[in-house]
């Protein structure tokens, strides 16, 4: 089970000083950071880490512990701040992230950074090896389930639709694949860019089961992921949400994918993201 299982108010006060762990992370790295990617997967990864997931910092080698991985592995500041945040890696890591030899790097490490299950970066590769593990824990009759969270731009690698036949395929109902649907990518919209849109019908006709959620609402993502259909496929969650979210300068602009909050940035956006 969750060692925090907390309520929904808890979450939303949690996803809150995610935020503005992220705003300072990003503002201290020496090499830029994805804060756009980094703020909008928030709600999804606080929801996992502390209600859904289970494992524990205590646990990391438990062979039954729910396996998450970061596929969009761009968005490692926001991962790295949650994983601050359950206690899985001490927080005064987070103002050496991307300096020389932290062990917070640009991308998830699993050699450096606890917690980390799978190195990502390379878009594409996190889904199938997702799948690889979901197959594996099938056959060792293990009752661990497999998650992992996708960029939207990422679904134009086509390793994500082979994985997606190779899931249907085999049924594997422990599989949960989250969306991070915010409609953006490095370069604009994701629609003129590489149009994934309809994308529920996609999934649906490889074989899967689809729901939907709103990504940045803490409620919805909890109930999403608490009440998926038990119809022995494996679960896509598409999660729409904005970019950014959070930060009213930062949300729904392209330029934010690789860009930093710097100077009178940083204390703008604290400003918005203060406890009430």
């Amino acid at each position: 089970m969750n060692p925090f299982s907390l309520s929904i108010e808890e979450l939303e006060r949690k996803a809150k000083a995610v935020r503005r762990q992220i705003i300072k992370l990003n503002a201290n790295s020496p090499a830029g950071g994805h804060t756009g990617a980094d703020l909008s997967q928030v709600e999804i990864v606080t929801s996992l880490y502390f209600r859904i997931l289970n494992c524990a910092p205590d646990r990391l080698d438990d062979p039954e512990r729910d396996i998450y991985i970061q596929s969009k592995g761009h968005a490692a500041g926001g991962y790295y701040c949650v994983l601050a945040e359950a206690g899985y890696i001490p927080t005064d890591w987070l103002p050496t992230y991307q300096h020389n030899d932290s062990k917070l790097p640009g991308h998830p490490v699993r050699q450096k950074t606890p917690g980390v299950e799978l190195n990502t970066g390379a878009l594409g590769h996190g889904l199938p090896v997702a799948v690889g593990l979901a197959i594996a824990a099938k056959k060792s009759g293990s009752q661990r389930k497999i998650y992992a969270v996708t960029g939207d731009g990422e679904l134009a690698e086509g390793s994500n639709w082979e994985a997606a036949l190779v899931a249907a395929h085999y049924g594997l109902d422990n599989l949960i694949i989250i969306n991070d649907k915010n409609k953006l990518q490095l370069a604009g919209a994701t629609s003129e860019i590489m149009a994934t849109d309809p994308l529920d019908k996609k999934w649906e006709a490889f074989g899967l089961s689809v729901s939907h959620c709103e990504g940045n609402n803490i409620a919805s993502v909890v109930e999403t992921l608490e009440n998926l259909p038990k119809n022995g496929k494996p679960q896509v969650v598409i999660a729409n949400t904005e970019k950014g979210a959070g930060v009213s300068f930062i949300q729904g602009r392209p330029e934010w994918h690789h860009r930093v909050p710097k100077g009178e940035e940083v204390d703008l956006a604290l400003e918005e993201l203060k406890d009430e």
